[in-house]
């Protein structure tokens, strides 16, 4: 058996993880229209606590490094914010960049090639790894370590930005898997790879 990899994220409907200048608005907490709801940010609660390891790349986790470390201890943080924090510092994490300098707690840094790592990561254990951030995800997509792709679509254009798949060599066939519909109009689609 070997890990299973995941690339999963809220996306725009026109295929974009972030808008242009890195805008994340528009998948929540950026107004008062744009919360991301409860039953959401809950099932991405428990998605990092049941994920083995987590593969970030630099843009995402100096965001989520940033924030989420100390999170419950905020004033006024909610039950939900509370429980996400916990489960994300408790959850392994690979951080891939040559730029970053260190990394804490439960977390490890890679400072060489993505590809040969993530290989011997999938191979050395069982459950999931989840890869979080486009350019370390487009690096496994092209060497096909992904063996699903989980989209989270929002119902907004956003025009350009960061896009959620690599430009690819070949092909990649995909079989549905999952669907779920959040308030708001937001769309879980999970697909696995075919081998």
């Amino acid at each position: 058996m070997m890990r299973t990899v995941t690339f999963g994220m809220n996306v725009t409907l026109d295929g974009y993880i972030a808008a242009p200048g890195d805008d994340l608005g528009w998948s929540g907490g950026d107004g008062p229209d744009s919360s991301p709801g409860d039953e959401l940010f809950q099932w991405w609660s428990d998605r990092v606590a049941a994920t083995d390891l987590a593969l970030y790349g630099r843009k995402v986790w100096e965001g989520m490094s940033s924030h989420w470390p100390t999170a419950d201890r905020r004033p006024g943080a909610t039950t939900a914010e509370i429980e996400y924090a916990r489960r994300w510092r408790d959850m392994p994490k690979v951080v891939f960049s040559s730029t970053v300098d260190t990394v804490d707690g439960n977390t490890r840094l890679v400072a060489g090639d993505a590809v040969p790592e993530i290989t011997r990561l999938k191979t050395e254990g069982t459950g999931r790894m989840d890869i979080v951030g486009a350019t370390l995800a487009g690096a496994a997509m092209r060497a096909g370590l992904i063996d699903e792709y989980l989209l989270v679509t929002h119902p907004v254009l956003v025009g350009g930005g960061t896009p959620f798949f690599t430009v690819l060599d070949s092909w990649v066939k995909l079989t549905l898997v999952e669907t779920r519909t959040f308030p708001g109009g937001v769309l879980l689609t999970r697909y696995e790879t075919r081998r």
